[in-house]
């Protein structure tokens, strides 16, 4: 499609000692903008008009408006305009319907490749009902913006949780629910108890309303309690993001090794291209049969206008299907891993945090592409590297990029060469938070019990100790039988029974200055301590290695006695 162009004549302000004609204006333009332009649609006369017609003295040299009640699709057009078309964005949106802002992302954005158009282009969606485990999935994405329910402020004892196929295994099926339906029980108990210890131990300020003070209190039960919640408990979230986000999103979920997750990526990409919820739909239509009391011809107007359906991405999103460049590498990298480090135990670590030496950049790229693929250490990994020679690290690189496709961005393991990565070891919880951190790049390994769990002082000191590890190993006995099954993705099913409390490797990669803002915002006393732990390890690590550098952290004391009921 050929973009609309119009002949522009900007009238420019007369100065003060000279007498200038509209074309002299014209061709001595100088530096300064109007705010007012004429199209050749609006007759030469508009070029004519004298300046006190055409434009205010006092006017700004620059228009900005917001725009509302535009479709995203129809939004991103008129925007892509801008660098096609010298019309302005009202004479744009005047102009556009929906059948011109297919025809037109057809041809510029899957003919001619012109993706960063789908940027202007920004969805909310709304998903309900996913498990834990799927949200993670779902929010790894380095330009996602989203908000997920939150296991401090909500009681997650009614969520109830995902149930993956477990076809005809009957056996598997009913250790999974059990194992669930205790893992929930025993959230509920430990949650009313620490509530109770809490309370007990707290006394209520004179000037806080009792309200807010079991409010505080059980909030911050909450955060211990999560620890006990398994990764298929249902959770729900919000994104907004551009539609090429969206259809990198897609295309990953579809793309997974979980079947809930792929069913995701499709319920999205529905989701984009059918017709969306509209909020004001209710009362619009009591607004239409009004009119249409009033006048029958009006009333159908007045539908057709105002209960139209919308869809968010019709366009941009309807070609987005699994990545096999994603799914072919992810084989191949597996098997390599696996083989690379099958005489290698998993090595336990007593460091929360690895700040990693510097290393030459094939390593780094190497290294990383293996370490998503295994429960090994980043330094575990590395090691086995350069045992196996340069030759077969060379091979490994390009076992990353055999299968890319003419579009295909290279995997995230390559996104390589920042000065300040972390192995991280955690808890799920808390990486749920740091995983929030989307200027860093994050590679994250596979659910596991193999890294054991994490219990708090809080749950000893409140006497549950006891109870609280028979739970955590009867949970892991149970995701070792039924990762055991022979079944269709039996270790991908198994993984939704792992409670938050289990730990998992994460590499956090980033500049100088994410590391400051990660370890200033998650050290401070409101956090859970988990994440307070990790933040704090961080800036113990840069300030060993860049002892010069400490004094720029702004971080809290994570030694320091916490007020329970500050927030």
């Amino acid at each position: 499609m050929t973009p609309t162009v119009t002949n522009e004549v900007i009238t420019m302000p007369e100065p003060s000692n000279q007498k200038l004609s509209p074309s002299d204006s014209v061709s001595n333009g100088s530096g300064h903008r109007s705010p007012q332009r004429a199209s050749a649609a609006e007759g030469p006369e508009a070029a004519e008009k004298p300046q006190s017609e055409s434009f205010s003295a006092d006017a700004p040299p620059t228009e900005v408006f917001a725009v509302y009640g535009v479709e995203p699709e129809i939004q991103a057009y008129a925007m892509a305009k801008y660098s096609r078309s010298a019309l302005s964005m009202k004479e744009s949106l005047r102009e556009i319907s929906a059948q011109k802002a297919e025809k037109f992302l057809n041809t510029f954005y899957f003919q001619y490749g012109h993706r960063s158009i789908a940027d202007l282009a920004h969805i909310a969606l709304a998903v309900e009902r996913l498990s834990i485990l799927a949200a993670i999935e779902l929010a790894d994405e380095q330009r996602w913006d989203g908000q997920e329910r939150s296991t401090r402020y909500q009681d997650f004892k009614k969520s109830s949780y995902y149930t993956p196929d477990f076809g005809a295994d009957d056996q598997a099926r009913k250790l999974y629910r059990e194992t669930l339906d205790h893992l929930f029980a025993e959230y509920d108990a430990l949650s009313a108890h620490m509530t109770q210890h809490l309370i007990s131990i707290t006394p209520r300020p004179a000037e806080m309303k009792q309200e807010a003070y079991e409010r505080t209190l059980k909030a911050r039960a909450f955060d211990i309690t999560r620890y006990l919640l398994p990764l298929a408990t249902n959770t729900s979230l919000g994104e907004i993001v551009n539609a090429r986000t969206l259809e990198t999103q897609v295309a990953h979920l579809l793309s997974h090794t979980h079947k809930e997750v792929r069913v995701l990526g499709e319920s999205l990409k529905k989701a984009a291209t059918s017709a969306a919820y509209n909020v004001n739909a209710e009362s619009l239509r009591g607004l239409v049969e009004e009119i249409r009391k009033v006048s029958p011809e009006l009333g159908a107007r007045a539908e057709q206008e105002l209960l139209h359906e919308v869809r968010v991405a019709p366009t941009l999103v309807k070609y987005a299907d699994p990545n096999p460049y994603e799914m072919a590498t992810r084989r191949e990298l597996r098997q390599a891993a696996r083989e690379l480090m099958k005489s290698e135990s998993v090595a336990p670590s007593k460091a929360i945090v690895d700040l990693l030496d510097e290393e030459p950049l094939e390593v780094e790229i190497a290294t990383t592409l293996l370490y998503e693929h295994c429960h090994h250490s980043y330094r575990q990994v590395r090691q086995a590297l350069q045992v196996s020679g340069e030759r077969f690290r060379r091979e490994i690189i390009d076992l990353g990029l055999r299968h890319r496709g003419k579009h295909d961005e290279m995997l995230r393991g390559f996104r390589a060469g920042q000065q300040f990565r972390f192995d991280i070891l955690m808890d799920t919880g808390g990486f749920r938070d740091m995983h929030r951190h989307r200027r860093c790049t994050q590679v994250m390994q596979g659910f596991t019990t193999q890294h054991g769990y994490e219990m708090l002082l809080d749950v000893e000191d409140a006497g549950m100790r006891s109870r609280y590890d028979v739970a955590m190993r009867r949970t892991q006995t149970a995701v070792e039988k039924l990762a055991a099954r022979n079944t269709p993705e039996a270790e991908e099913n198994s993984q939704y029974a792992i409670p938050l409390a289990y730990r998992k490797r994460a590499l956090f990669k980033m500049d100088f200055a994410e590391a400051v803002y990660i370890s200033e915002l998650r050290t401070t006393p409101a956090g859970h301590v988990s994440y307070r732990n990790v933040a704090y390890a961080m800036y113990e690590a840069v300030a060993r290695k860049y002892p010069a550098l400490a004094k720029y952290f702004r971080v809290h004391d994570v030694t320091a006695p916490v007020d329970l009921l500050q927030r």
